[in-house]
């Protein structure tokens, strides 16, 4: 059981990764990963850009991630230190 979790939360970490590294295509420029966390700003409508949604994206996905990757070492070292 605990083997088939860690392929599954491996294989969603990877994909995870590879929708990081198709945003940075996307973009282009690179500055919606680099926007400092700062407030949402907004047009003259009051709707978002997409350089903030684009971040906002970022962010989220970024904390997906990194909880993706604590999980895999945690069930990994019990796993694979038996």
């Amino acid at each position: 059981m605990n083997q088939t979790v860690y392929n599954v939360l491996l294989g969603v970490a990877l994909f995870v990764s590879i929708l990081f590294i198709v945003m940075i295509y996307v973009t282009g420029k690179g500055d919606a990963m680099s926007s400092g966390g700062g407030g949402i700003r907004t047009s003259f409508k009051g709707k978002a850009s997409i350089e903030d949604q684009i971040a906002k994206v970022t962010y989220i996905m970024g904390a997906v991630f990194m909880t993706l990757l604590i999980a895999l070492d945690f069930i990994g070292n019990r796993i694979f230190t038996r």
